[in-house]
This record gives C-alpha cells, structure tokens and sequence, in this order.
C-alpha cells in the first residue's frame, strides 16, 4: 500500500492498492454500483467506488464535487457541516449535467449523514437535498427506493427546523397529489428499513461503540427509533388505501414481535409517544390486525392510562380512545376494577397532575364508550367517579390555574349532564348526581373564591339551562317530571346552602360573595360560555340540539386554550328581568331572593351588619324589583322625615324603593363611620330604576342634593354615573340641573376660599371635593360636559382667581397643597376636554399658568414639584387649544395676552440670569407646542406680536451701561471728543440683566425655534433679530472685567444654541450685512465694532465689506458713525482703500480753523481716521506723514492754546482733549511707520510736546477718573515709550542718520526728564492703590507708563530724587540712596498689577549686578571670629521674600509635590505667584554676580532659612509636566520642539498673548538658574528628600533640564577666559567629561571629570588620569577634595578647579592641611588652618573647629583629645 506519509503524484486519480481490492471484491459478489468504501459495514462512508470501471464512474463527478465529497466522510462536525452547506450552494449553481453526476453516489451518503448525531448537520443535510431536487427533478427517480425509507424519518426528526426542512424538500419534489402515489412506490423498502431500524438495530449497530462515546451512540438510537415509529405512523397516514393489503404481511409480522410492543413502557417519552401515535394510526387503518393482537394492544395501551408525562399524555389518550372504538372486548384483556379504574382514580383525584386541559377532555368519550357490565353496579362507579373529579378540583394546582380549573369544571358538568341523562327515572342516581355531587361542589366553590374563577357558576346555569330546556320540549311526561322533580330538589337544597351562608350574624365575605355570583349568573337567560369563548369550550348531546349543528361523537373540548377570553361583566343590562327565565327557573329563584333579602336586612336593622349590607346591594343591583323593595320594607311604616313638596310626597308614598331610599338608604350613607360606600350608591342606583320617568327620578336626586347627601356621596353617585351608560342615562337630567350646578359652584368657591386662608387642613375633608370638582370638569360624555356648561365656566372662574393670589400669598403655609390640587383638577380639565368645549375663561386661566411658570422662583417661592405641575398643566392647555378646530389660533385670546406679558417682561430690567433662563424654557416649550398647529404662520404671527418696535429697541440700546466705551477708546479702535459718559453713571451692582440683552435672547430663541422648521418670517424679522443679538453679545464682549452674570448670560446663550452661527446656518441672512451698515453710518458706536467682529472671526468676507465701501464720498462729510464705520474696517480693507480714505482726509487738515480742528467734521474726525489707517502699518509715505506732521507745526504754531502743554485739564473741554488725543496718537504712529529721518526741528517738536504733555498728565493725575483724561495719559505715555524704545535701540551706526547731538540731548535731558516724571508718580500711584486690576479702566496708564519705566537707565536710577526710605535694625551694607531704591521698589513686586511687579523687576535687574560689591567691601580680612558664617542678600528682598513664602503657602501648600497647579492668569494668586518667582529671578541674579566667597556665604543663610527648600517645592508644583513650547511645537516638526528651559522667557509688560504659559516658563526659568547657580544645595534637598518627590525631581531633570546645564557647562569650560597656571583644561561635549592637566616641576596630575546623567543632581565623578610622583595616599585625598569642591560647592566646574589648584598650590608650599576635613582650604570661605592646638600644634580651619565642638559635645582637640583652649 506504500508508506503511509508518501507524497501521491498531482494528477494521479487511480486509487490505491486497497481500492483495487475493493474492485475486484465487487465483480465476486456482483454487486450493484454504488459506494461500499472500505469495509462492509452499510455505513461506512469511505467515498470508494468499489464497482467494474469505478475509475470511469469516478471520472464522470466533478472534481469540486469530489472534493466536497470527501469532506463529508470526515468525522469533525463542523468540516462536516460547511462541506454540506457547500454542496448546496454548488448544486444551486451548477449544471445540471455536472449535479446529475453526484446522484449514484448521493443516497449513501443520505442515509448514513441524514441520521448523524449533531443536528445542525442534519437540517443542512435537507436544505442540501432540496436544492439538489430542484436540480435534478424526475433524475432522482432511479434512486428514490433507497432514499425514500430515511427521507420519511428525516420528517418525523425531533428537531423541528431538520424535520421541516426535510418536508420542504418532499414538498419540492412532489406535490401533494402525487405524495401518497411516491410513497406507495416505495412502501415495501421504506417499511423494510423502518422494521430493521425497530426490531434488529442496536445502539452499537448504529454507532461504532470504539469511536463514539456510550451517551451519543444511545441518544442516536433512541431519536432514530422515535422517528421510525412517527415514520411508520406517515406512512399509514399517506398510503391509499388499496395499497395497504400489500403490507399487512409486513405489518403482522412486526405487530408479532415482542420488542415492538416493548416500546409502550419504554423509559424514554417521546418514544413512547411516537409508539402510540402509531397505535392510535394502526387501529384506524389496519384494525383487524389490531383485534387479531387484542390482548398486547388492550394491557399496553389501558394500563399506561396514568402516564403523566406531558410528551406522552395527548397521544396516549387518543390511542385510548381507538382502542376502545376498535377493540370491542378490550375488557376481555385487563382487568379493569383492579388495573385500569384504580389508576385512572388516582390521575383525576390529583387533578390531572398538571395536565388536566389534556386529559379531562377525553373523560366523557372514555365513559360514554364504557360497557354497562364493566361500570356495574353504575350507581358506586359513577359517584366514585364524579367523587374523583370534585377531589381533583380542590388540589392547589388546579385552584391557581384558571384553564385547568376551566377544564375540570367542565368536565365534571359534561359528565353529569351524559349521566343524568341516561339515568332519568331512576330516583337513586339523580338524587345522588344533585344532593351528593352537584350540591356539595356548589357548597365548596361557594367557600372558595378561587374555584369561582373557573366558571363553574356559568357551567352550572348552562346544565340548568339544558335541562328546563328539555322539560320544556319534551313530549314525554314522564322525562318531563323526572326533569322537573331534579330541578326543584335542586333548588331546594340550593335554597338551603345559600340560607346557610347568609344566616350568620358575621357571615363569610368569601361565602357572601360567592352566593352573590352565583345568583347574578343564575339570573343571566343565556349561558355566557359561548359568546365570550373563541371556541366552544363544552359538549353538546345529541339530542339537546338541532340536526343542522350536530358535533362528531367524538368531539373533545380544551378548556385551557382560552383561559384569556373570560368574561367579566361588570353588571347585569338593566332591561333584563327575571321575567326573561325560564318558568322552571323563575319562581324558585325569586323565591330565593327575596328570602335573602328579607334575611339580609334583618341582620342589618338589628346588628348593622356590613356584609349582608353588601349583600342586599349586589341582590338589588341584579334583582331591582318592587316585590324585593316590598320585602324589604316589610311591616314597617313609614317613618317621620323632614317635609317634603307635594309631588315628592306622593312619589315616596307611591314607590317602595323611593321609600326604602329615604327611610334606609340616606341613613346608611351618610354615617361617619363608613368608608367605603360605593355598594350603598348601587342601591340607589336600583331604587331609581324602579322610578317610572326621568322627571321622578331628576325630583329624587335634586332633593337628596339639597338636603341629604354628603360630598363623598355625591362624589360617589356621580362616578357610578361616569361609569355605566345605563346608569348615566338615569341621571343625566339631575347631572345637567340647576341644584346639582349652583352647589357645585359654591363648592369651588368654599375649596378655594377655605384651602387659602386655613392654616391646618383635612387631607381626606378636601381631597374628596377637589375630586369632586375634577370629575365635574374633565368626565364627558357624547362630547359634552357632566353637568351644564354655564356651571363649568363659573367654576374656571374660581380657579383662575385662586391662582391669581398665588403671588399675594405665597408666604402662605398651605398654598403649596391648594395650588397643586388646583393644578391637578385644570390639568383634568385641560387633557380630557375637545376644542368644542374650549371657552374664554379657559384662556385666561391658561395665561395665569404660563406666567406661573415663566416668572422667577424668587417671586411665586413655588417649589420644583409644583413649577413641575404648573408646566404641565399649561402645556396640556396650549396643546388643546392648538388643536382646536374651531376659530382660528391667531385669534385665541392667550396667544394674545402671552406675547404682550412677555414682551413687557424682557423689556422690564428686573430679570436675572435664573429669571431669564425660566422664562426662556417656557417660551421653549410653548413655541414647541405652537409648532404642532396646522397654521404654520400662528409662530410668525407670535414672534411678531413679541418683537418691539426700532423706538423701543433704541431705548433699550440707549440704556446699556457705557462702561464698554472703555476698551475701544484705550484701545484706539473708536475716537471719541464728547462726554459720552453719565456724570451719574455707575457700575451695575446689581444681578439684573438689561433689558436689551433679555430682549434679544428672547427673540433669538423664538427664532432659532422658527428655523428649525423652515418657517419664514416677515418684515425683514431675521435680520433685525440677529442684528440685535450681535449688539448683545458686542456689548459684552467690551465690557473689562465682566460681572460674573454676564459672563453666565452669554455661557447660557452658548448652551442653548443661541449663536450668530446657528441663525445664519438655518435662515437667509443675506439682508444682515446691509442693515448693520446703515445702523453704523447712522449711530457708528458698537454697531461698527460688530461689523468689524463679523470680518475678524471671518463670518463675513473682506469682499463683502468692500462692496459696502465702494464709494468713499459717502462716508463724507464726517459723522460719528461714518467715523466709527471708517475706523472699524480699516483693519481690512486693501492698501488702496486706505490711501483713497487718507487722501479724503488731507486736504481738509489743511484749510481747517482753530473753531474746526476740533470737531468730528474736522481736524478731529480725519486724524482720526488718518491714525487709524497708520495703525495697520501699511503706509510707508515718508513725504506725507512728514506732510501731516508739519501741519501739525503748524497747528502748534497758529493756535498753540489747544495743545495741552503743562496746564490744567479740568476746565478743557472733550472736544480739545480729543483732538489732543489723536495728535499724540499721531506721533506714536509716526515714529513706528515712518522710515525717512528726521529733521531737528521735528525732533524737537515731538520730544519738547512729549515732556510737556506727561508733565500734563502728572500735574493733572487726580483727574484720571476722567475717562478722557485717563487716555490723554495713556497716549502721553504710549509716545515717551515709544521715543525711548527708539533710543535705546539706536546703534552707532544708525546715530549717524540722527541730528548732531540729539542722542546726548535724549540721554543728558529728556530721559531724565522721563524718568525724574515718571518714578515718583508710578510710587505715588501705587501708594495711592495697594490693589488694582491689570485691566481695570482707571489704572489702565499702569501699563504704558509701566513699559516706558523699563527702558530707565541704571546711572538715573543711582541717580533718583525720591524720597528716603530706610528702616531701623535693617542689616545691611549698602549706601543710603540705594537701600532707599530697595526699600521703595521691592514692595512692588507684591503690587497686585502685573505691569507694576514687570517694571520693578526689569528696574531691580539693573541694581542686583552693583550689590554683592558693597558685601565684599565690608567683608571681614578675617572672618574665623565667626563660627559660622552667614550673610543675607539684601534684606529688603529677604524680607519681601519670607512675605510671599506665607502667601504661597497658602496657594500651594496644600497641593502635594508634582502636582501641577494651573493659576488663573491676572489673578490675584497670580500676582503672588509671579511677584514671587521674579524675586528669587533678582536674588539669583545677585546671586551670580557674587564672588565665590560671598555665594558660600549667602549659600549658608539660604540654608538656615530654608527659603530654597520652599522654593523648590513650589517649583515642582508651577512648572508643566511637558515644558514644551506651545507655539513652536508644530513649527518645528522636524526638529527637537523648543522647551521652556531652552527658549528666552520674555517679561514683556503689553505681551499678553503667551499669558496662560507665563507662570509655567517663569517657574522653569528660575528653576533652570537654581540648578546652575546653586547646583549643592539643590543636590542637598534632593537627596534629603522623600522617596516620592526624589523619583519626581530626578526624572524632571533628567529629561528636560541636564542636557541643557551639561551642554552650558561643558561651553563654559570651552569658552573660559580664566588663567589657571600650571593646569590645563579640556572639554568633549558628546561625552560630557572635562579633562584637567595639573604639572609642577616634575609632577604631573590629570583629573577626568565625568558629569552624571542628572547632572546636576548626580554626583560628579572624578577619576585618575595620569600620576606622576605623588604618593598614593596623597593622591586619594586630593582626588577626594575635587570630589568634595565640586559636590558642595555652588559654582561652575571651572570655579572647583580653580580652588582644587589653590589647595595643592599650598600644599605644595608646605602649609598643613587641617585634620579635620583635610584640606588647606576651607571649601567654604576659603580660609586657611590657623587654630592651633597648644598641645599637639595642629592647626584647623575655625569652622571646622566649630563644627566639631558642636557635633561631638566635647571641647577637645580632635587629634590628642586635650582640652583645647
């Protein structure tokens, strides 16, 4: 056969050595073609074809074909199930001729793959098979024999979707005619495989016992022997049946063989089912078969009689069934008092052992087809029997399932009915079927309201029915009286059971009640069984219907499939009577009521018992007749009442019931004591029907509501009216009465008044009467209302009025719940009413709820609950009015009224952010609700209505607060030369919003509402709304330091969607940038700056702007407006607008006269537009700004007056002051624009007019409150800062371009003249305002005058005239002069402006420099006195510094290290913070410029105060996690992103942009210098520190900072000046190390120095290089000095060596090193050994000594241990 793991040959389809065999194995035995594979099991599935000339065959599938074949012989099942579902897709799409050559080979495979143990191959096996089928079609023919036997058994599969799947597939193959003709075909194989599959297979047979496991191989026997069993029963079902006869031999032979019979008792259910399914099938078409085998089938079939298991039950009772219909002596063969009886007794006693609606069906076939020899004697049998089935009633189960109760109480009345009716006459039986069985039952249900579920009193009337009936028809006297007699014993003992359960003094509820039932359904004439059951649910005989409607004898019922279909019927028609019963049935039923009824009210008169009160209610409602009410007066007489009027007199003395009414029934209700008196009002209700017209019972009712009846009766009549049509229709005139009304009416006026003003009130009291007014109001019938329609109105009426003093009485205790009770009772009214009924007192109403709800929680102090209700209420209100189909909506009276209020409410300033945001929520929700109308205009229309018109818009405009002049003017986007500001106008402390803002927030909304559903709106609304918006939002935006309720107004705004963008996206917008023009030319002010912010945020393009400025003479002559429009775009228009616009405005700069320069039309207005069109540094004409500037000459030369030089500014007026205003603004401009030089004449104009006008502005400060004056210094200073900005860039070789000694004149004149101005004014100011906003207006010079303080130089701030400021006990060694400078600017750094705390700094940079020279002078020559030594930089630093150590204790000192904090820029925190960092900037900055021995020095008083551990920490919480650029990261893609430790951190006083990032680089900053400046002492904190915060700071470092100071430091090195003798020094960048070559005469020393990583964090190394002649001892402790030198001390590499050198210089020169840290230099202060010990004469360095005492607590000499003196 060749190895096993052989390659075959690609292409070799001849097979191998064992398929040759197989060849030659089939031409033996002659077998027929077909699949045999390796073995001769029939299922092995090897594909072999085993034939003579199998190659040829082989060749003729299709190779894909063969492949999937293969595949389906494998044993995974899923590879099986895929190669299945994939032959079914290749026979769908392949060709028939290829498809037809699977067919020889497709039934083995079937019959082997159709029966396989997972079921999702099997159901794939038949979709597979039918689509091979439709293929194929009449070509399956020749193989249909062998297929057809499991083809069947694939239908019967207990799988459904398989077994459906298989019947698809015969339905494609045959139709349903020719089905039987197939079958018939193939009968003898198919009954031939289905008996070997019964009787010779085995589990083992079936499956290989050594390949699948036991549990699989038995589940594959016991579903193929289910499905032979269903098989064979279709195949009996399908075969004709002169086809059968040819069987029967088959049939016996299987019938003969125990094991069938076997089956019966089988553990498995569903074989037993299928086995008798097969039975019941065998007794139907082959029943003399069946007789021949009487005894197996009769002891197999009625001893299973208590099978209960559901699977099994159906089939078993069938095949009961049959075999009594066919088997006659079927008793014969079992014993049926002994086996059969007893078990079927056991099943009914247990109540169908949960399958009762299966079993009790068949209970009347079974005992309609037993013999009377076996039920003998009948009388026992049939009361053990029917004893049976009342036991089974009362089991649990049966109790709580209604179909099972349904179908056992059906049962035992079809049996009793079937025996009493073959027993009549026969006194014994009936007397038992009555007084043993169907009394007892009634007795027991009676008790039980469970069993009443099962509708046994309905089963009850239909057998009584049955029976009156019959003795009605029945021609027969003698069955006539049989019948009669059982009826009346019936009767009687029913009489006696219902007597019983009454007669008690506390009678049963449960019995009570089941008497009650029953006697309302014996009332009934007709059954309801069948006309509220889908299907008939009993058995009629046949001799109790017509001949037409005859059922089957076999007819079975299933109580349990319409368990759903009960019927409740609340009440009894009113027109049935007992008249319409049976006579039969009439008179002892009336005759039992009435006993009842007579019993009932004994009980009540006497023991006033509530259950036979509840009793005779149920009596009356059913059996509302005269006789009854007669009875229940009795002998009583008529009893003395109030009077009454005549006609009612008669009436009550006419009617019995009318007279129980008022005798009994009035009585009963109103007794406090009685909670529940809805039974009572059904006796009313019974007593009216006995009234004979409309007009007695209208009489009866009115007077009771006048006198007798209660609110919680009347409450209740009304409810039983609203709830029954008969009942209504008895009452209906009372209802739309005057009585019934007029009370109501009072009843709201009383609930409304008395609900207010009461302070404690009656849940219960009110309750009633509110549900009282509810129901009134919102219960309808036939579209209209309960009772009249005036009525209703007037009770709106109340309750509008009480809702109106919500407001008077909202501190009121009790107006939450009168109010919600109100609510709810509109709420009624409103959701069940029609558009019919809608009336104007409704509108009204609807208003007041609106504006409940709409208006502030601060006016109505109504909470959330009842806003809720409130809201509620309205809308359902405006939603019926909506949809009123009436009039028209426009017209409706609350859309009306509602506009108006709101527009009154948003143009009243007394709304604030919650108010609007209320009333903006229910303008929401009403718009939303207005949207649903068919009118699609009524929203325009509302809108309109709301919208105010331009006069009132103006006013509104007109009463913004002006502050938001403010940022324009400093800013120079608007000019201004008049008092635009109220000399009463102050700043709003108010939360109230303008009336503007409220206004057009609105009608945004109202709009963006209309948009969204493409609602067009008229007269050109869109624009002027979202003009108005834009001016809103505009005048915000201006505002400097918003209120906090704007900045909420505008979030909310956002938040609701209420935006520019959201308007223009959803509507045409087109005429917008037309109107905002128009209103910029006509009013300029804000209306321009919103253009301008439209083209900024590219809303609106340049080139729709410039459309609107084509022509330039219309903006000429020169208007406010015009001005403010021309200023606004100037920032984008083209180049060559703004030439065109400055040549407008240079001629008349020329022909102006003194009276003109100063107005709008003047000189005024075009300079101000010429400085803004220079503000976007696009002009470069030197010959007309020098132009421009000699008229200004000329204007100083011609009318000197007006310029403002040196004078006062408090009796000029604006119009000069902002004339003035635009020339300085000029000569700001053209210092910045102009590139041509200048003359000396105009060098002295501008600089003389600037020093004249800041003395102005000094001279003049007080004034600054003025917002004019307050600019005119602000441009003053603008200028000087510009002209010092000029000078301090100029280099020599631009000086040359200048006139001859103006650079000298600047510095030697004008600059002091600057400077000796401004200092003392910036101290002045300060003293003046210890805190003041960076942006607040009043102190807005801070800012110019700040930047123009920087440029000062150090020799004039040496050189200041301020006033002398020192303080006593302040240790210090600097020169008055200068330690008063200190003492004035240091405090400034805590100045809460940040301009301020920027110029000081960038003023103390200049000085820090200059101290540390002062320390040095009075530095000690020596300093050993001191043990040690420490010395403070200067104390006015110090001591600011400690002040700002405890504000940022408070900012930061709770936030743990590495937590990174985020400061608020231009906060006050950020005051602190930033004056904080600049002041450790200056003191490491003097700190830098220190010599070594002074930075050991201050190192030390650092130290001892811990300020640099504070620092760090606070470092660690300021600086960012990633210190990258922000603004330089995305440029740099390419290269390494800038950080803050690598870019220059600039301390700009206008740079405002980069704020947010100011705080973070200033920390990283000073970060960067403490690590350079200080490296020790930081290394120090480092380590000392906790784990935490050590791994935090060493990773920091690491990645962001070492590269850096390694790369600085290995550049200093390489860069050094310093002039080491005898030492060399080397540096290589890339591997951070630093080479020294030390060499003195022969010796020569070389040290490597490697940096760390972290430096400087990390110790720095120090390794050996080259040593020659120096000893090894020595050398250690040299290489331990550099180690410790550059460890601890805070300098460069550069500064270590250098003391290194200085020490083995000494040592060299023979002086000792000190034996404490042995070194010749101290390496702190640089000091030389000089304590000697008198003892051992070694000599130390004086704080070595110290430390030494101090540390070991001893005074002795470290080395001799003698005292040392």
């Amino acid at each position: 056969m060749g190895g096993k793991n052989k390659q075959r040959t690609k292409g070799n389809l001849r097979p191998s050595n064992s398929g040759r065999a197989a060849e030659l194995l089939a031409k033996e035995q002659g077998t027929v073609p077909g699949f045999i594979g390796f073995g001769t099991f029939q299922s092995d599935l090897g594909y072999v074809p085993a034939v003579q000339g199998a190659e040829e065959i082989d060749n003729l599938v299709d190779s894909d074909f063969r492949m999937v074949l293969r595949k389906l012989s494998k044993k995974d099942v899923t590879t099986k199930l895929k190669a299945m579902q994939e032959f079914g897709t290749m026979c769908s799409e392949r060709d028939t001729e290829i498809v037809k050559g699977v067919l020889p080979y497709w039934p083995r495979i079937f019959c082997k793959i159709s029966l396989d143990h997972d079921r999702r191959v099997r159901e794939a096996t038949q979709q597979a098979f039918e689509k091979l089928i439709l293929k194929v079609k009449k070509h399956l023919a020749p193989y249909l024999k062998s297929l057809m036997g499991y083809w069947l058994m694939a239908q019967c599969d207990t799988y459904a979707p398989a077994a459906s799947a298989a019947k698809e597939a015969f339905e494609a193959a045959f139709p349903p005619s020719k089905q039987p003709e197939a079958i018939a075909f193939c009968k003898d194989e198919i009954t031939s495989v289905l008996q070997d599959h019964l009787i010779k297979e085995t589990p083992n047979s079936l499956s290989d016992p050594q390949t699948v496991p036991e549990e699989e191989r038995e589940a594959k026997f016991y579903r193929v022997v289910t499905c032979s069993l269903l098989a064979l029963k279709k195949l009996l079902c399908l075969l004709p049946d002169n086809e059968l006869e040819s069987l029967e031999e088959k049939f016996k032979s299987l019938l003969s063989q125990n094991k069938f019979w076997k089956y019966g008792k089988h553990s498995i259910p569903q074989i037993r089912s299928a086995y008798f399914e097969l039975v019941s099938a065998l007794c139907q078409r082959i029943p003399h078969l069946m007789k021949d085998e009487a005894s197996k089938v009769s002891s197999s079939v009625l001893l299973s009689i208590d099978d209960s298991d559901p699977i099994v039950c159906p089939a078993l009772w069938e095949a009961v069934l049959y075999t009594l219909t066919t088997i006659e002596d079927c008793w014969l063969h079992v014993n049926a008092k002994k086996s059969v009886f007893p078990k079927l007794s056991a099943v009914v006693r247990e109540g169908g052992r949960g399958l009762a609606t299966v079993i009790y069906p068949y209970l009347l076939p079974f005992i309609s087809k037993l013999p009377q020899s076996i039920t003998d004697p009948r009388l026992d049998f049939f009361r053990s029997f029917l004893t049976s089935l009342v036991a089974g009633l009362s089991t649990e189960r049966i109790k709580t399932s209604f179909s099972e109760c349904s179908a056992v109480t059906s049962a035992f009345f079809e049996c009793l009915r079937f025996i009493m009716q073959q027993s009549l006459g026969e006194e014994e039986m009936q007397q038992m079927l009555v007084s043993d069985q169907l009394i007892p039952l009634i007795n027991t249900v009676l008790k039980d309201p469970k069993l009443q579920d099962g509708q046994l009193f309905e089963y009850l009337a239909e057998t009584l029915s049955s029976w009156e009936a019959k003795a009605d028809m029945e021609k027969d006297d003698k069955t006539t009286q049989n019948l009669e007699k059982v009826l009346l014993n019936f009767w009687e003992k029913l009489s006696e059971i219902c007597f019983e359960k009454i007669n008690k003094p506390e009678a049963d509820a449960k019995s009570v009640s089941g008497v009650s039932n029953l006697l309302q359904v014996l009332q009934k004439p007709k059954s309801s069984l069948k006309s509220n059951k889908k299907k008939t649910g009993g058995v009629r005989f046949a001799d109790e219907m017509p001949e037409s409607s005859r059922e089957s004898e076999m007819c079975v019922s299933s109580g349990g499939e319409n368990s759903e279909c009960r019927a409740l019927v609340a009440e009894p028609p009113a027109s049935v009577t007992c008249s319409d019963l049976s006579p039969l049935r009439r008179k002892p039923l009336e005759d039992l009521v009435c006993r009842l009824a007579e019993l009932s009210i004994n009980y009540v008169n006497k023991q006033k018992s509530e259950q036979h009160l509840w009793f005779l209610s149920t009596l009356l409602n059913s059996f509302s007749s005269t006789q009854v009410f007669e009875m229940l007066l009795g002998d009583e007489k008529q009893t003395a009442t109030k009077p009454k009027p005549p006609e009612l007199a008669r009436l009550i003395q006419k009617s019995p019931a009318v007279q129980f009414l008022y005798q009994k029934v009035i009585g009963w209700l109103n007794e406090d004591r009685r909670k529940d008196a809805g039974f009572l009002v059904d006796i009313l209700y019974s007593a009216l029907r006995c009234c004979e017209d409309d007009k007695e019972r209208k009489d009866v009712l009115d007077d009771l509501t006048e006198v007798d009846l209660k609110w919680n009766s009347l409450l209740q009549v009304i409810e039983k009216a609203c709830s029954s049509s008969d009942k209504h229709a008895l009452v209906v005139s009372w209802l739309k009465g005057d009585i019934l009304g007029e009370k109501l009416v009072a009843l709201a006026d009383h609930l409304c008044s008395e609900d207010l003003e009461s302070t404690v009130t009656s849940e219960p009291y009110f309750s009633e009467r509110w549900a009282l007014l509810s129901m009134v109001l919102s219960q309808h019938v036939t579209n209209d209302y309960l009772i009249g329609e005036v009525y209703v109105e007037r009770i709106i009426v109340k309750l509008h009025e009480t809702l109106s003093k919500v407001k008077e009485l909202s501190d009121a205790e009790n107006i939450d719940s009168s109010l919600s009770s109100t609510c709810d009772v509109v709420y009624d009214y409103f959701s069940s009413a029609t558009g019919s009924l809608l009336m104007p007192s409704s509108e009204d109403l609807l208003l007041t709820l609106f504006q409940l709800c709409a208006q502030s929680r601060e006016d109505t102090h109504l909470p959330d609950f009842l806003i809720c209700k409130l809201k509620n209420t309205w809308l359902s209100g405006v939603n019926l009015l909506v949809h009123h189909t009436g009039r028209p909506c426009q017209q409706s009276a609350f859309l009306c009224s509602s506009a108006l209020w709101l527009k009154n409410q948003v143009q009243s300033p007394s709304l604030d952010i919650k108010s609007l945001r209320g009333l903006l929520s229910a303008v929401d929700d009403l718009l939303n609700k207005l949207l649903e109308s068919e009118d699609t205009s009524l929203l325009g229309v509302y809108i309109g209505r709301v919208m105010p018109d331009s006069i009132e818009w103006e006013k509104m405009r007109q009463s913004l607060p002006v502050q938001w002049w403010h940022r324009p003017l400093l800013e120079g986007r608007l000019s201004l030369n008049c008092e635009r500001f109220r000399a009463d106008c102050k700043e709003q402390d108010t939360e109230r919003l303008p009336s503007h803002l409220c206004t057009s927030a609105l009608l945004s909304k109202m709009l963006l509402i209309a948009l969204k559903k493409e609602i067009v709106l008229e007269n050109n609304e869109l624009d002027k709304i979202t003009s108005e918006l834009l001016y809103s939002l505009q005048w915000c935006e201006e505002l400097d330091n918003p209120p906090a309720f704007l900045t909420g107004f505008c979030e909310m705004l956002e938040k609701m969607n209420i935006t520019y963008d959201n308007l223009c996206g959803l509507g045409n917008t087109s005429g917008l940038l037309h109107l905002l023009f128009n209103r910029s030319k006509e009013h300029g002010t804000l209306w321009s700056l919103v253009i301008a912010k439209l083209v900024l945020s590219r809303r609106v393009s340049s080139d729709e702007v410039k459309q609107h400025c084509r022509r330039k003479e219309g903006f000429f002559p020169l208007t406010e407006g015009n001005m403010h429009t021309i200023q606004s775009l100037c920032p984008f228009l083209s180049e060559e607008d703004r030439k065109e616009f400055i040549a407008q405005c240079i001629p008349p700069l020329l022909t102006w006269t003194k009276e003109d320069l100063c107005s709008t039309n003047g000189g005024f207005g075009h300079l101000a537009i010429l400085n803004s069109c220079l503000r976007t540094r696009s002009i470069d004409d030197g010959e007309l700004l020098h132009g421009i500037l000699r008229i200004l000459m000329c204007w100083k030369k011609d009318h000197e007056d007006i310029f403002l030089f040196s004078c006062d500014l408090s009796e000029v007026s604006p119009e000069i002051l902002g004339v003035n205003i635009e020339i300085v603004r000029f000569l700001s401009l053209f210092l910045k624009c102009c590139s041509s030089p200048l003359a000396e004449s105009e060098w002295d104009f501008i600089m003389c007019s600037m020093l004249a006008w800041l003395e102005t502005t000094r001279e003049n400060y007080a004034l600054c409150s003025v917002p004019l004056v307050q600019l005119f210094a602000c441009v003053s200073c603008d200028l000087a800062c510009e002209l010092s900005a000029f000078f301090d860039s100029t280099t020599p070789d631009t000086a040359g371009n200048l006139p001859a000694n103006l650079v000298s004149e600047w510095k030697e004149f004008f600059s002091q003249g600057i400077h000796s101005l401004l200092l003392p004014l910036l101290v002045t100011v300060t003293g003046e305002s210890k805190d003041t906003s960076e942006t607040s207006f009043p102190n807005a010079v801070l800012k110019p005058m700040c930047e123009t303080l920087t440029y000062v130089p150090k020799d004039q701030l040496l050189s200041h005239k301020l006033p002398a400021r020192l303080f006593a006990g302040q240790k210090s060694n600097l020169p008055g002069h200068l330690q008063t400078l200190l003492n004035t600017l240091a405090p400034l750094l805590l100045f809460r402006a940040r301009p301020v705390q920027i110029a000081v700094y960038h003023m103390l940079y200049k000085l820090m420099p200059e101290l540390p020279q002062y320390d040095q002078d009075n530095l000690k020559a020596d300093g050993d006195e001191e043990e040690e030594p420490a010395l403070s930089p200067p104390a006015a630093l110090m001591s600011l510094l400690h002040t700002q150590e405890d504000l940022l204790e408070g900012i930061l000192g709770c936030v743990p290290v590495g937590q990174i904090v985020t400061i608020k820029p231009l906060s006050e925190d950020f005051c602190c913070v930033l004056g904080y960092l600049l002041t450790w900037k200056l003191i490491l900055t003097f700190f830098k410029a220190a010599s070594s021995q002074l930075r050991a020095l201050y190192s030390m008083y650092l130290r001892k105060t811990k300020s640099l551990n504070k620092l760090l920490y606070h470092l660690f919480r300021l600086m960012p996690e990633n210190p990258t650029c922000a603004e330089t990261a995305a440029e740099l893609s390419g290269k390494e992103p800038k950080t803050f430790f690598t870019g220059e951190l600039q301390l700009s006083v206008r740079e405002m942009t980069t704020l947010r990032h100011h705080i973070p680089h200033l920390a990283c900053s000073v970060y960067h210098m403490t690590l350079q400046d200080l490296p020790a002492m930081v290394r120090l904190w480092w380590n000392s520190s906790e784990k935490r915060v050590f791994n935090i700071v060493d990773r920091f470092t690491s990645k962001y900072v070492s590269s850096v100071l390694s790369l600085q430091e290995i550049s200093s090195v390489q860069t050094s000046t310093q002039l080491l003798n005898g030492m060399t020094v080397k540096a290589r960048a890339t591997t951070r190390e630093v080479m020294a070559t030390y060499t003195i005469e022969d010796i020569v020393i070389e040290l490597i120095i490697q940096l760390p990583s972290n430096y400087p964090l990390g110790s720095i190394t120090v390794e050996s290089g080259r040593r020659v002649g120096v000893a090894v001892q020595q050398w250690r402790n040299w290489m331990l000095q550099l180690s410790t030198y550059l460890t601890h001390q805070n300098g460069s590499i550069m500064e270590g060596l250098a003391l290194w050198k200085s020490n083995v210089d000494k040592r060299f020169e023979g002086v000792e090193d000190c034996m404490i840290c042995f070194s010749v230099i101290h390496g702190f202060n640089y000091s030389l050994p000089k304590k000697a010990c008198r003892t051992c004469k070694k000599k130390f360095h004086s704080a070595c000594l110290y430390k030494w005492f101090t540390s070991s607590n001893k005074s002795t000499c470290p080395l001799c241990r003698e005292t040392f003196f």
